[in-house]
């Protein structure tokens, strides 16, 4: 039975979509399949890896049989890449078996049975719907996911926090190290939600949100978020545990503070970094009356000097930092100028974007 034939890069597309989330290595091996269900001109793409789930539609299919299959995933996206561009595809369904074929070239791969794939649950009960354009979930992203936790024992910080309050869409991410503030306005009043999306869903979600105004609508249940956009639906598991107080963590009321040209202290710190270890990435910065000087040493007694002139009337302080939670935060703003505040050398310091409360980045000071 022939289940599709359309151009290579038509069928890539949906493939590319769902194959992110497949992991190599599974407990179970069908996980490393994608379920592609045809109905008609219709056909579904389909991934899991039992926390979240990917499925994406395109107008593919050949004939009017309905038939359902799941393949895996990694092999036929290598497949389809590896054919010329613009070529013609069929996929067909014989005795268990999936046939690729395109010009001379013919490939036959094993499948395993639809009814055996184990697909995520909808929640059928929604307690809030958010609908924002595509480019600022994912801007709202994009200024905080690089201070979420990897594999940390305390589960609830290896994810966002995604606060929905009137009409205002917040996001938190820490490691307890830093931690990482924004928000945005939304068009509709919004009853309050907080839940935390893992890790593996918000990387997936910067991969798949465009940069467009196209809708994307967040659907929030207990224990699930729904989002859908385009042809793409995500559904993915939230994870469980009590996010700790971000509004406590943000420090208020700091009289030492100065703006600096983002660019110019992103490359003085980069240039500091080189004489960093692996092990240790601490540098020191010395802040003082119209200058910041920032060194960093390493255990083969090298040093790295970088003098900066500043705007600064405050407290003489010697503070030490993690020279990688500055560089992100540097990276992923896109903005001219930063402003650091700064209580003492035992304080959190407090990096903002002038006459802009949406941002707010706290990052922990380190023994040097």
């Amino acid at each position: 039975m022939q289940l599709v034939k359309t151009h290579r890069d038509t069928l890539l597309r949906p493939l590319q979509i769902v194959s992110g989330i497949v992991e190599r290595r599974h407990t179970l091996p069908i996980l490393a399949n994608i379920l592609i269900r045809k109905e008609g001109e219709q056909v579904s793409f389909l991934s899991t890896d039992i926390e979240v789930q990917i499925t994406t539609k395109a107008a593919v299919g050949s004939g009017a049989e309905v038939a359902a299959t799941t393949v895996a995933a990694r092999k036929l996206l290598d497949i389809l890449r590896a054919l010329p561009e613009n070529s013609d595809v069929t996929l067909s369904l014989t005795n268990k078996r999936m046939t690729v074929q395109s010009g001379k070239s013919r490939f036959a791969l094993q499948t395993l049975a639809a009814e055996d794939f184990p697909t995520v649950a909808e929640a059928g009960n929604y307690t809030a719907t958010v609908s924002l354009p595509q480019k600022t979930l994912k801007h709202l992203f994009n200024m905080v996911y690089f201070s979420m936790a990897q594999q940390d024992i305390r589960y609830y910080l290896n994810g966002l926090l995604l606060v929905v309050t009137g009409k205002q869409v917040i996001g938190v991410a820490t490691d307890g190290h830093r931690l990482a503030f924004c928000q945005v306005e939304v068009d509709q009043e919004l009853p309050r939600q907080e839940v935390i999306i893992p890790r593996k869903t918000i990387i997936e979600l910067q991969r798949l949100l465009d940069d467009s105004d196209d809708p994307v609508q967040l659907d929030i249940a207990t224990g699930q978020v729904k989002l859908s956009f385009g042809d793409i639906e995500l559904i993915s598991k939230l994870v469980e545990g009590k996010f700790p107080d971000y509004t406590r963590v943000v420090p208020k009321g700091y009289k030492n503070s100065f703006t600096i040209r983002r660019d110019e202290l992103l490359h003085a710190l980069q240039r500091t970094a080189i004489m960093t270890s692996d092990k240790f990435k601490g540098v020191r910065c010395l802040i003082a009356p119209g200058s910041l000087k920032i060194s960093s040493t390493n255990a083969d007694q090298e040093e790295a000097v970088v003098e900066l002139e500043i705007d600064y009337g405050g407290d003489s302080i010697d503070i030490g930092f993690n020279v990688t939670y500055l560089l992100d935060v540097l990276n992923n703003l896109k903005t001219d100028n930063v402003t650091v505040s700064l209580g003492d050398a035992n304080s959190s310091a407090l990096i903002t974007v002038a006459d802009n409360a949406d941002f707010k980045y706290v990052v922990m000071p380190m023994r040097i």
